[in-house]
């Protein structure tokens, strides 16, 4: 079983602008195999960013106007459609391989990009049962708000890697 953080009695989707100021995220995170992916917290939202090329987002109030692709993804949930998701997933890892700067953002970059990071990290080799855990300690500690994402993350393993390790 992976361990589950505390949500501080927050409903989801709820956010203070103190809150939103403390949840300001972006942060650059390397994979094993050295693809680079950047995490982007809603409150940081630029809309001419000169160092993205495409983004990944999980959350309608990003509402890009660039290359970008929206993930219908409720917050402290999974995917609506976790088969179009995963292969939007799948899609934005690839660009990232290829050197674009891919960018994954939802409201505070916890849950639903943490869950994203994990399916990322796995497509870059790391185990399904460590993927979690590598997230955390690779990234933010707090990612992967809920037992339903971190059973989503090896749901992915199983439909999108060769042996669902």
């Amino acid at each position: 079983m992976i361990p589950v953080l505390p949500q501080n009695g927050a409903k989801g989707g709820e956010a203070s602008s103190h809150d939103m100021a403390r949840h300001a995220v972006i942060m650059d995170v390397r994979f094993p195999d050295g693809t680079v992916v950047t995490a982007r917290a809603l409150a940081e939202r630029r809309e001419n960013n000169p160092d993205r090329d495409f983004g990944l987002y999980l959350d309608p109030r990003w509402r890009p106007t660039w290359d970008a692709e929206l993930i219908d993804w409720p917050d402290l949930g999974i995917p609506a459609d976790p088969t179009v998701a995963a292969t939007q997933i799948v899609k934005a890892f690839a660009r990232a391989q290829r050197g674009d700067r891919v960018e994954i953002g939802c409201l505070f970059c916890l849950g639903r990009t943490g869950t994203v990071l994990a399916c990322m990290a796995i497509l870059a080799g790391v185990r399904a049962k460590d993927a979690v855990a590598w997230v955390r300690a690779n990234y933010r500690a707090e990612a992967v708000e809920t037992n339903e994402q971190a059973r989503w993350v090896l749901w992915f393993a199983r439909m999108y890697t060769p042996y669902g390790e």
